[in-house]
């Protein structure tokens, strides 16, 4: 006979219950993808692009706290903004919850005075701490909503209002930050970014579950309030005060013990008295209302514990799945923070600009996967970022490049990054004009064809310095000056070369005065002099070019 039960609680709660999970994460899933507005036709790869655009749409850069000017400050300062600062402090934090947890009712002496002196110098390193912080950090200090809570903690501690041990294992949760650095954590910060992201829908879940059991339990009072005590209703656990009845509602929000409830709103007459008086009130009698409790029980545990319980589960599997399919994708949040964290270094004024000359350091200081290293030049100027008045480029045109390099340049999201770009300049003005003027790619382009200019400019230019000083090395030691025209007779290179080679004797030119000509003056390889031939005591030293 007991293969009967066996088999319905395997049929009807492992199977059939499980189904209302099922159908509820299901429509859960799809109420999410139409107000998200996903699209369920995306490719993988543009599916990585959106999710990378929405991730990189929530970041701004921030203004870093200045490093102060007093070199015992900066000692201190430098010393305080270490990752394994922070990983020293979360350390003996570890460390103090590991003494709570030694901690007994009846302890020796002894085992009292021991944990007495090792509370007194947690207090003292933790008071330490955020007296360096200060020191550092001066006014900025308090512009952190964790520095607000650690001087907290360590007021109480050093004035023992209140035991601190549990305040500071709330600082725990800073954890997250120092397990972004340890890449053989990704299982745990995935976990942690998936309860951190289901707080807010669970939030919101709460709060419908609240509002289920309040309209209950204003129901309850109405018609079970004087039910006879017992099985489970008692001076506690009943339907006359609206607590009294918070509390029997949540106690059965998970489906535990309602029968116990329900037993004694079953009751009728011979069972109960119909006409027993309640003190207080002028409602008579004890008895249940069995066809109203059997209503009033079910509809709860179906709405409780079937459906908004289970929307529990719904929320942290699927945040589950999006944290899990988003540590496998190539650009995390992790990554955008780690940007600004190095962009701060370079932009200390968060003016969201930095000047092209330091763009090769700036990403070059990066991490992986958005880094570019050293030599990078030839990747930075095919990256064609604009360029704005004063040869600076834009925080956010450098991160949608460095996030194009990673996942590939898809056009077909060109319209998601300009809607992208329209937001981030709406939400975070700036005092620079946006609009630019130029290119990395367009500044190369100039550069080449300036010196593709120069550079057929000056071969232009030697060969008329070559012929022109061949014309007038012919003329002084062959005397051809009427056998061919002069190719050049007036101008800037004429009158060089005319002082080079001295005066015409048959234009009545004076010769200017003359200088030996040194070695240092280089003509394009104009023919040798004689060694009478000086230049002009004004000439300056220089080429022709």
């Amino acid at each position: 006979m007991y293969l009967y039960f066996v088999i319905f609680i395997i049929f009807g709660s492992f199977f059939t219950l499980n189904l209302f999970i099922g159908v509820i994460i299901d429509n859960f899933n799809q109420q999410k993808s139409k107000m998200g507005g996903t699209d369920l036709f995306m490719t993988e790869e543009q599916k990585k692009y959106y999710n990378a655009m929405k991730k990189l749409g929530s970041k701004k850069p921030q203004k870093p706290v200045p490093r102060p000017e007093n070199k015992f400050q900066a000692l201190v300062f430098d010393l305080v903004t270490t990752q394994l600062f922070d990983i020293f402090i979360m350390v003996l934090i570890c460390l103090n919850m590991v003494t709570m947890m030694v901690e007994t009712d009846e302890q020796s002496q002894e085992k009292e005075m021991i944990l007495y002196w090792v509370n007194l110098v947690f207090i003292v390193v933790f008071t330490t701490e955020c007296s360096l912080k200060m020191i550092a950090l001066r006014q900025h200090y308090f512009a952190v909503g964790w520095n607000i809570f650690d001087f907290v903690v360590v007021i109480l501690s050093i004035k023992y209002f209140v035991s601190p041990t549990l305040f500071r294992v709330i600082r725990l949760a800073r954890i997250g930050r120092v397990l972004r650095l340890i890449r053989g954590a990704k299982g745990i910060r995935t976990l942690l970014f998936a309860l951190m992201m289901s707080l807010p829908a669970l939030f919101n879940i709460g709060l419908l579950l609240f509002l289920i059991m309040f309209i209950f339990s204003i129901f309850g009072m109405s018609n079970f309030a004087y039910v006879r005590k017992e099985t489970m209703i008692d001076d506690m656990f009943n339907f006359e005060t609206f607590g009294n009845s918070m509390i029997c509602l949540f106690m059965i929000t998970t489906s535990a013990g309602w029968d116990g409830l329900l037993d004694p709103i079953m009751n009728t007459p011979p069972d109960c008295d119909p006409d027993v008086e309640n003190p207080g009130t002028a409602v008579r009698g004890d008895c249940g209302s069995p066809a109203l409790g059997i209503v009033f029980f079910t509809t709860y545990i179906i709405m409780s514990f079937l459906v908004v319980v289970n929307m529990y589960i719904a929320i942290i599997l699927e945040n589950f799945n999006v944290a899990t399919e988003e540590s496998a994708d190539p650009l995390c949040e992790d990554d955008f923070e780690m940007f600004y964290e190095t962009w701060e270094k370079f932009d200390s004024d968060a003016s969201q600009f930095i000047q092209y000359s330091k763009l090769s350091d700036f990403c070059d200081t990066l991490k992986a996967p958005l880094r570019i290293p050293k030599p990078n030049a030839i990747r930075l100027i095919h990256m064609d970022l604009p360029l704005v008045p004063g040869d600076k480029i834009h925080c956010l045109d450098i991160l949608l490049a460095l996030t194009a390099q990673v996942l590939g340049d898809s056009g077909e999201m060109d319209a998601l990054k300009a809607s992208m770009e329209e937001k981030f300049m709406a939400n975070n003005p700036s005092k620079v004009s946006y609009e630019p003027i130029s290119s990395t790619l367009r500044r190369k382009q100039e550069e080449v064809a300036a010196t593709v200019i120069q550079r057929a400019y000056r071969k232009r230019l030697l060969k008329r310095t070559v012929k022109l000083a061949s014309y007038k090395y012919r003329e002084k030691t062959e005397g051809r000056r009427h056998q061919e025209s002069p190719p050049e007779t007036e101008g800037l290179l004429c009158r060089r070369i005319g002082q080079l080679y001295g005066g015409s004797e048959d234009t009545g030119e004076d010769t200017p005065p003359r200088v030996a000509l040194q070695s240092e003056v280089l003509l394009h390889a104009a023919p040798p002099l004689n060694t009478s031939n000086v230049l002009p005591a004004e000439s300056l030293r220089e080429s022709l070019v």
